[in-house]
């Protein structure tokens, strides 16, 4: 039998050669449904150890990416392409952004504190953005000209989208705020649903939520949607809006 750190050691050989979602990684596309599917789930089954996962729940994994210390990806242990996968539009699809934002404990593990909910933020990239071929919701810091920006025009973020008035890590977004310590409303129906054109063409938008304090203190969100644009050199990558290099944050940055 297979102990834990030697099925974790076989997992980093598997997986060494991965870095998840950089447009220039000649990666497997299957490497992390591979790694769920063929590891992390029957290591639960067998073993009560998720290993190589942090997490296996019903419906869900949690594994730790190679990239930064903090940085943990969310992945569905059903087959989901990604973000144009009809059945995330269903009704009764489960809300993975949700299970994403609870599991941002694993983050505040590695970070070594507890984190602000403002400096929290989940990524899921388009299809043009990414090099999985299997969904899965990045989770770490949002970097910190991101957040300034969100809290210089939080006044400006309603209900409703609209175009968010400058551009994130160069690229145009829509926003949109919604209320609540979980996030019980689920973004990509909030996409296809309220913004014009998404629902037609899912596989070119990104996703990206942060946490948000409003006015009067109670906590939400702001959720943020990009899309792919060839033209201008976009892949609609919104992962590119988090930090995975510096998380916690410096101290300096930590007041509003």
């Amino acid at each position: 039998m297979r102990t834990a750190a030697g099925r974790v050691l076989a997992a980093s050989f598997a997986v060494a050669s991965l870095i998840i979602d950089c447009p220039w990684a000649q990666a497997d596309p299957n490497a992390l449904w591979q790694i769920v599917d063929g590891q992390c789930v029957p290591d639960q089954q067998r073993h009560a150890d998720p290993a190589p996962c942090a997490l296996v729940d019903p419906g869900y994994a949690v594994l730790k990416d190679l990239v930064g210390p903090t940085q943990f990806l969310l992945i569905p242990t059903a087959r989901v392409a990604g973000i144009e996968s009809p059945a995330l539009l269903d009704p009764d699809s489960p809300n993975y952004f949700a299970a994403a934002w609870r599991a941002r404990t694993f983050v505040e593990q590695r970070a070594g504190q507890p984190l602000p909910r403002d400096w929290v933020s989940l990524a899921l990239n388009s299809a043009p953005g990414r090099t999985q071929d299997q969904f899965h919701i990045h989770i770490d810091c949002v970097r910190a000209e991101v957040r300034n920006a969100l809290l210089w025009h939080d006044t400006e973020i309603g209900s409703r989208w609209t175009p968010f008035p400058e551009p994130l890590a160069g690229a145009p977004y829509q926003a949109v705020a919604v209320d609540g310590d979980d996030l019980d409303a689920d973004p990509i129906q909030l996409l296809a649903d309220g913004v014009d054109g998404a629902r037609t063409d899912m596989g070119d938008r990104t996703l990206v939520v942060v946490g948000r304090y409003g006015a009067d203190g109670r906590p939400g969100f702001v959720i943020l949607a990009g899309h792919a644009d060839p033209a201008i050199g976009d892949p609609g990558s919104g992962e590119d809006l988090q930090d995975h290099d510096a998380c916690p944050p410096s101290a300096g940055t930590w007041a509003k």
